[in-house]
């Protein structure tokens, strides 16, 4: 895929999402104050294949990071992301 992913933060849904011929796939948290909890990441089956979710992830990581926030991988795809890439370890609460 040679298009860059627009990911935007949607602060009203507590989610992170994009939108890509009018289908969006997202990943939600919950704000718990010192951490957020990432609880589902949810791709479109029309996306599929994309690396969307992996986009989600990386950018939903990012963001805990520099807000200075702790992470609670809920989302099984979240954790398995963190499992993958070894930089994103310390952000586990």
């Amino acid at each position: 895929m040679s298009q860059s992913i627009n990911i935007t933060h949607n602060q009203d849904k507590n989610r992170f999402e994009t939108t890509i011929d009018g289908h969006t796939g997202y990943l939600s948290y919950q704000d718990q104050g010192d951490s957020l909890v990432y609880d589902h990441t949810i791709v479109p089956s029309e996306l599929g294949g994309q690396g969307i979710g992996s986009a989600l992830a990386k950018y939903a990581l990012n963001y805990a990071r520099s807000e200075g926030k702790k992470v609670v991988p809920a989302c099984s795809f979240v954790a398995s992301y963190i499992n993958k890439h070894a930089e994103y370890q310390d952000l586990i609460k």
